[in-house]
């Protein structure tokens, strides 16, 4: 028996409304408080850890990494195969789901699509922060600020642990190496 099997339910997908993911969880949460004969045994929101840059400070943020979607692990069918109409009714009663994914036969996730997940639904990982985008040597870049603002360049080197690049500005028909942050590039159109 595998992990997966020796859990109670299945995880199943909702979509609920744009920026209500909380309010669903927390709605949830409270109905199951007040009503335990229903299968449904844990509401879950994945998120995880991105660098963000605004204003040119740098800062880690929780984010979703699924916005509009809220996964519940439950035991929707009954053994025959049956949706439980209980269950069914009392997921799709909460203010702001919209849906099961799947309309009106929803799959669970596959063993494989939890793999993708962080926890309580995948495995344990250690998440690292990432930047948004990621670069990589020889992509064509825009700084957009500091004392090259508005050249563009090529990226010669990339630190992902510093979140610097090393990029080859053209000045005077000379390369000029330059050393940014993520943030002060963008992609340059092709």
């Amino acid at each position: 028996m595998s992990e997966a099997e020796k859990i109670q339910g299945q995880w199943y997908t909702l979509q609920v409304l744009s920026n209500q993911e909380n309010k669903v969880r927390d709605t949830l949460n409270r109905q199951l408080q007040l009503e335990d004969s229903v299968p449904v045994y844990e509401v879950c929101i994945p998120t995880g850890e991105v660098s963000d840059v605004k204003q040119g400070r740098r800062k880690t943020v929780d984010r979703k990494i699924y916005p509009g979607y809220v996964f519940v692990r439950m035991d929707l069918y009954r053994e025959d195969g049956t949706i439980d109409e209980r269950a069914w009714y009392f997921i799709k009663n909460i203010q702001g789901v919209i849906s099961f994914m799947g309309g009106e036969h929803p799959l669970p996730l596959s063993e494989s699509e939890l793999l993708a997940f962080p926890p309580p639904m995948g495995p344990e990982v250690n998440a690292v922060a990432a930047p948004r985008k990621m670069w990589k040597v020889g992509d064509r870049v825009v700084i957009t600020e500091g004392a090259f603002e508005g050249f563009e360049g090529t990226i010669a080197a990339v630190d992902d642990e510093r979140q610097r690049l090393t990029i080859e500005v053209v000045i005077f028909d000379r390369k000029t190496p330059a050393e940014l942050e993520f943030w002060q590039v963008e992609a340059a159109e092709v």
